[in-house]
């Protein structure tokens, strides 16, 4: 079994020193040896694949343990700490948050807490899409505009006036695969202009100058 003791603070002006203490104290009365240590000062907010955790998470095998002193230190959302546990437990590695008293593993507890994790997890999205929600609505009440304006085309349309250029080089044989790179796009992209703009081929008719 490896022990991995994670601290994070969120800025140069914080120190992780308290959370190694703690974590060695811990280590200590459990009779636990050879902690490798994953520090890093950064926001509780970045995605865990922008930390040192996502390294961790995946150097991490079944039997491995994670220490932190809290569980705040994984994330700074449930729906964020919940991934990230289900993520460990699905690949079979303990996790301890001192502070809450957590140790989750293989047992029952574990499954009874990965359960209320994930209840919690799905209520704070509901609480997120009912605030977005009246967020919206209080905007639409402000008069302010929702989303893109009558008669705007989407930013995706990047072929949007070149249909004649487009028209001229395919009439003169140009593949649309070469086509497509010159302007940037991918053939699939082209393909769906030329449809939304209704071109049709140019065919010469086999029976011309007979």
């Amino acid at each position: 079994m490896r022990i991995f003791g994670y601290v994070r603070v969120s800025t140069d002006l914080q120190t992780n020193k308290n959370q190694k203490l703690a974590i060695r104290q811990y280590c200590r009365q459990h009779r636990l040896y050879h902690v490798e240590w994953i520090e890093e000062k950064i926001s509780g907010t970045k995605a865990p694949s922008k930390r040192k955790l996502g390294t961790l998470l995946s150097r991490t095998e079944k039997g491995d343990l994670i220490i932190v002193t809290e569980i705040s230190r994984l994330g700074r959302s449930i729906v964020m700490i919940m991934d990230i546990l289900q993520y460990l437990l699905d690949k079979g590695v303990k996790v301890v948050a001192i502070k809450e008293g957590y140790e989750l593993g293989d047992d029952i507890v574990s499954t009874v807490l990965a359960f209320a994790f994930g209840l919690s997890a799905q209520i704070e999205r509901t609480l997120i899409s009912e605030r977005t929600k009246q967020g919206l609505e209080r905007a639409r009440r402000e008069g302010k505009q929702i989303g893109r304006k009558k008669g705007q085309r989407p930013s995706r349309y990047k072929l949007t006036g070149k249909g004649a250029y487009i028209a001229r080089e395919l009439a003169a044989g140009r593949s649309k695969r070469s086509l497509a790179i010159e302007l940037g796009v991918t053939w699939s992209t082209l393909q769906r202009h030329l449809k939304r703009i209704g071109y049709i081929p140019h065919v010469t008719s086999a029976c011309s100058g007979a």
